[in-house]
């Protein structure tokens, strides 16, 4: 990536870039511009929420070891710049839905730290108990419990049939990984978005991997962004928020401006196992992981941008990381303190207000709770 010079005016100040020549490669398609332009501010919010993100999971990785998180957890350590590229090319109005490693797309959404790590711990405090804030997120595999691998995509196709039925001017991102880039239900969805020309962007998280299985032992075809067959597609260098952020703001202006959905395979890489249940070594070398921190770290990778083009100094990214960690590990303390939830909140908003039946069956034959 190359740097060029502020901006002449003293009020914008944007900051010139130009994005590595590999950064996109597009099928039935043109790429996005590799001529990229940000505010100080937007630069330091990336570099600020993808601190914040890694620092999350990293005490979310401590809270399971601790057992104080049971069950599953993916995390997203490594995969930051998705989440953060994405949330500024998109408004409130645009919509997002995913199932794994869904945490960081939580937080960009609007979710509190305390609320997102209160979920997992299971507490009061947590997001799915209305208390995190507003949101325009849908993570029907996660915060909510909805369907199976790959179920959000044709969930995703159906919010952005509702955009266009209601004529917003808006998009839907609907995100999968590699693993589940297989499913018949993903096709299905490609299949009546391109019909419909909804304003839907089907999103691969190529994390290379899947639940455990390299992604060439998996498909027959590893280019993810060319699946879609009809639909158009592009190749982005996920590990670089800067190429993610120009990709996903020309995945929404094709949808919206009715051309028709769009496949944006995210290149990316998970530092950690699947879930914390699966080491993460046996199907990899550390080696690989280890080159892949020390050469394709988003974090590290945007701090060397932001000193190059002398947006910050080196003591005020520190200033920045001790900052995330302090608020972070406040947050956990914060969702820690929160009560378990009472018992009778396990068969509430089951319906909506207004909709419910009287009686709702409990998990034996004979057991009922009336409302």
């Amino acid at each position: 990536m190359s740097v060029r010079t502020f901006a002449s005016s003293s009020v914008a100040r944007d900051v010139n870039f130009t994005l590595h020549k590999e950064s996109f490669s597009a099928y039935n398609c043109d790429e996005p511009s590799l001529n990229v332009s940000y505010s100080k501010d937007d630069l330091i919010k990336m570099y600020k929420s993808m601190v914040v993100m890694r620092r999350m999971e990293m005490v979310s990785d401590g809270l399971y070891k601790a057992k104080l998180i049971r069950g599953f957890c993916h995390l997203c350590t490594g995969q930051e710049a998705v989440a953060v590229g994405m949330e500024l090319a998109l408004t409130a109005e645009d919509k997002v839905i995913t199932a794994y490693r869904c945490h960081g797309f939580t937080y960009m959404r609007g979710g509190s730290i305390t609320s997102i790590l209160a979920e997992l711990l299971g507490r009061k405090a947590g997001i799915s108990g209305g208390k995190g804030g507003s949101m325009h997120m849908f993570t029907p595999n996660f915060f909510g419990g909805n369907g199976i691998v790959g179920a959000q995509v044709p969930l995703g196709a159906g919010i952005a049939f509702a955009q266009k039925y209601l004529g917003q001017k808006a998009a839907t991102f609907a995100l999968y990984g590699d693993g589940a880039s297989n499913q018949g239900q993903v096709f299905e969805a490609y299949n009546m978005a391109k019909l419909w020309d909804l304003p839907a962007v089907f999103v691969c998280e190529n994390n290379r991997y899947g639940m455990g299985t390299p992604a060439n032992r998996s498909s027959a075809n590893t280019q993810y962004f060319k699946r879609g067959d009809y639909i158009p597609g592009l190749r982005v260098n996920g590990m670089d928020v800067l190429a993610v952020q120009q990709a996903c703001a020309y995945a929404k202006e094709w949808t919206t401006s009715g051309k028709g959905p769009l496949l944006l395979e995210m290149e990316t890489y998970r530092y950690g196992g699947h879930s914390m249940s699966d080491p993460g070594t046996t199907y990899r070398t550390r080696e690989e992981i280890q080159h892949m921190r020390s050469n394709n770290d988003p974090i590290t990778g945007l701090k060397q941008v932001l000193l190059e083009a002398n947006v910050v100094t080196e003591d005020e990214l520190k200033a920045i990381d001790k900052a995330a960690r302090a608020e972070v590990d406040q947050a956990a303390e914060e969702a820690k303190a929160s009560p378990e939830p009472d018992m009778g909140d396990f068969w509430t908003q089951v319906y909506q207000k207004g909709t419910g039946v009287p009686q709702l069956r409990g998990r034996e034959p004979e057991e009922f709770h009336n409302y």
